[in-house]
């Protein structure tokens, strides 16, 4: 009635030993330097609009305008931790990815205070992110980094949203 099947089946060959597999510690060691790559994208570009507003430059508003050191004051950032904070993260991934440091992006230009409140959130949501799976992994480095930086952007957050109101 049923001609039995001549041909190997799919699911044995997936199984196939020549394929490489991760470990879930690999996975997650891949997932948290993502994360932490991320972050540290962020960082520099509020780096960038630190060191822009910092040396006198003028940012731009959402219209193209420009934006004196006094209008910027509400979104004040300390270039000085941001950059040490971004070599911290730096030494993260590059420990995580074997000894490799990451690719660093070149920031943008623009330093309207609602793209620095926007790119804080952004730098929270990361770190939270990277918390996470560092925590899931057990690594205790990463988890101090992640939940430093937590603490960092969410009282940026709240000192800009008391220099607003």
């Amino acid at each position: 009635m049923y001609e039995p099947i001549r041909t190997k089946s799919v699911h044995t060959m997936a199984a196939a030993p020549e394929i490489p597999h991760r470990s879930r510690e690999q996975e997650l060691d891949i997932r948290l330097a993502g994360q932490l790559t991320a972050l540290l994208t962020v960082t520099d570009e509020l780096h960038a609009l630190a060191t822009r507003t910092d040396g006198g430059a003028q940012g731009t508003g959402p219209d193209g305008a420009a934006l004196d050191g006094a209008a910027l004051d509400g979104a004040a950032l300390d270039g000085a931790a941001l950059a040490a904070a971004a070599e911290r993260i730096a030494e993260q991934v590059a420990r995580l990815s074997g000894g490799h440091y990451p690719l660093r992006a070149e920031p943008t230009d623009g330093g309207a205070p609602a793209r620095i409140e926007a790119l804080q959130q952004r730098a929270h949501t990361l770190a939270g992110n990277a918390l996470a799976v560092a925590t899931s992994r057990g690594d205790s480095a990463a988890m101090a980094l992640a939940a430093e930086r937590m603490e960092a952007h969410t009282a940026a957050l709240r000192d800009r949203d008391l220099a607003t109101a």
